[in-house]
């Protein structure tokens, strides 16, 4: 795919942008740790959500819908899209919690809601292992993908020898890496959020000319309807709910709902953590008030499940029906940059590489912000440093940043060619039964440090155990949703029995956790008794009434607009009629209470 001289001007220009920002930015960074990492606490809403959506907009994303799209039909993807019940829990239930905390990071909320040894042994463990092993492992899958990207557009069909062509692998890691890195590591969270902004623009204005293009290339949408069926007689590629009769299914029916009642709750994800998690919570601490805490949450999940499928879900489809040798492969992914190769005209396929660069950039600047923030503000400024002054701190942020994009680097080395559905889907596995103790110890006060300790041990015991002796080919628990079902049951075991074999935290720790954060008085029953000045809202049921409605709204809105698409305007309006009066339910629910107590408009 040659590059016309326009086509370098927009990449170049892009870059050129994302480096200003990072060197406008450098000097308010650098004045405190809290700069640094939660932009001193003043991110207005939007900008906070915006720049949560175009984290999970990563050069990955597009390529996992794509190739479960291409396996398993659009309804391959209630992989991702069952986990807006917990992100609506996340906003209404836990962003105000979040925010109220008054955390840098979430691994920060360990000390402050245990104590003793296992708290602190929790805290410095947690720093290291997200950090340098679950997101170098998340750095890896998404700069592999845009590498992906990248010998299927710019250098496909170039022969490449000596130096240059036996080490291109390395050449591009390090150089996509080291762009990112300088920018992130000169204007920390600040220069994350700006450069996020900008990304998700153009982000999604190429998703959507690509999407365009694309399907104009077949014919239109009736043509491309027409190619699907032509293909898949059953009609199950082009269901929003996944083909449960006539023959083998690509989703069987227990494994629909594991993902839709298990997953959002049992499994710790990047950017779906049940309770909130990483850089959700991040952001969530960087808002200026618990009112734009929450609104930001909510406009990330509007966002990441209404706004941005489509235009990848049409481009899955020409893939469909335009590459069929993708068909059953496991890296059918590759369809999504293949169409960019064939059918992007000159213009535009600078653009579409700048959306992949934007993609990919959002995602490990933001990836390397919030490792860095663990390894500073929970492992050297609680462990090696405590009297670091907060220039020193916002300088550690840097060599942090530094150590964080190389560890990812050689991660992603050794990751490069694994299929990215594949590799979302191992990583939910691996962090099965996790989710439950996350969401709990806010509001039972009985967890303890043991509790967190015993089940990340137990999900990757159980991870590795089941994946060994049940996981070979052919046998049942093959499927990784189904090995997630098995460990969360399994974990979940270990860390309740281990909860009541070990004693309680002290209670004047949680005495003062309950006071500063001002859960619901449910399960806090001896320790509420004793903070009665306490006066908490009981608004637990009406919170999640309106979870439950915003994720109605997410699944009447996803269909409608693919109804629209394909001309299907009854099914639409029906679709449409139902978010609707789940809007309006919602707003009647979270909103007029809160107006009545004097409180945020938002108070949930």
């Amino acid at each position: 795919m040659p590059l016309a001289p326009i086509d370098w001007l927009i990449i170049v220009s892009y870059f050129l942008v994302a480096l200003g920002i990072g060197l406008v930015m450098r000097k308010r960074a650098g004045k405190s740790l809290a700069e640094f990492f939660v932009a001193g606490r003043s991110l207005p809403w939007w900008l906070a959500g915006t720049s949560m959506v175009a984290t999970t907009f990563a050069a990955d994303t597009p390529l996992a819908v794509t190739g479960l799209t291409i396996q398993h039909g659009i309804a391959g993807n209630w992989f991702w899209w069952a986990m807006a019940l917990g992100g609506m829990v996340t906003v209404f239930v836990y962003a105000r919690l979040w925010r109220r905390s008054g955390v840098v990071t979430d691994v920060e909320l360990v000390e402050m809601r245990y104590g003793g040894k296992p708290a602190s042994f929790l805290r410095g463990f947690r720093a290291v292992y997200f950090s340098l092993l679950i997101n170098a492992i998340i750095i890896g899958w998404v700069t592999g993908a845009m590498m992906m990207v990248l010998q299927h557009t710019v250098l496909y069909g170039l022969e490449l020898e000596g130096f240059l062509g036996r080490n291109l692998d390395a050449i591009l890691i390090i150089s996509m890496l080291a762009i990112t890195g300088f920018y992130c590591a000169l204007s920390g969270i600040w220069g994350v959020t700006l450069t996020d902004f900008l990304q998700f623009f153009l982000a999604i204005i190429g998703s959507i000319m690509l999407a365009v293009v694309a399907v104009n290339t077949l014919g239109g949408m009736e043509m491309l309807r027409a190619g699907v069926q032509e293909i898949d007689t059953t009609g199950s590629a082009l269901s929003f709910l996944p083909w449960f009769t006539g023959g083998e299914s690509p989703m069987p029916l227990d494994v629909f709902f594991i993902l839709l009642l298990v997953m959002w709750w049992a499994s710790w994800y990047p950017g779906a953590e049940p309770g909130g998690g990483g850089y959700v919570v991040q952001r969530m601490a960087s808002c200026r008030s618990e009112r734009d805490s929450l609104l930001a949450a909510l406009w990330f999940q509007v966002a990441h499940y209404c706004v941005r499928p489509w235009p990848w879900l049409l481009v899955a489809l020409v893939a469909y029906v335009s590459y069929p040798q993708l068909h059953g492969a496991d890296n059918a992914g590759i369809g999504f940059p293949m169409v960019i190769r064939d059918m992007a005209p000159v213009g535009l396929r600078g653009l579409l590489l700048v959306t992949f660069f934007a993609a990919f950039m959002s995602t490990i600047s933001t990836q390397v912000n919030w490792g860095a923030s663990y390894l500073v503000n929970d492992f050297y400024k609680r462990f090696m440093a405590p009297g670091a002054s907060d220039r020193q701190l916002a300088w550690a942020g840097r060599w942090a940043t530094v150590l964080v994009l190389v560890v990812g680097g050689i991660v992603a080395f050794s990751m490069r060619g694994m299929s990215v559905d594949a590799a979302w889907k191992m990583m939910a596995a691996l962090g099965a039964g996790t989710g439950a103790v996350y969401m709990l110890r806010w509001f039972w006060w009985r967890i303890n440090a043991w509790s967190e300790i015993s089940a990340m041990v137990a999900s990757l015991f159980f991870y590795l155990l089941f994946r060994f002796l049940l996981g070979g080919e052919g046998r049942f628990f093959q499927m990784e949703e189904r090995l997630l079902a098995l460990v969360a049951l399994c974990t979940m075991a270990t860390w309740l029995l281990v909860t009541f074999l070990t004693r309680p935290e002290k209670e004047a720790r949680l005495l003062e956790f309950y006071r500063r954060v001002s859960p619901v008085a449910w399960g806090w029953g001896p320790i509420a008794a004793k903070a009665s000045e306490v006066k908490t809202p009981d608004r637990m049921i009406p919170a999640i009434i309106s979870a439950l409605l915003g994720s109605a709204i997410v699944y009447s809105v996803l269909p409608a607009t693919g109804f629209l698409l394909f001309g299907e305007y009854g099914k639409a309006l029906i679709a449409v009629v139902v978010g609707g009066a789940c809007g309006l339910a919602l707003w009647h629910v979270a909103m007029p209470p809160a107006r009545a107590a004097g409180e945020d408009s938002t108070t949930a």
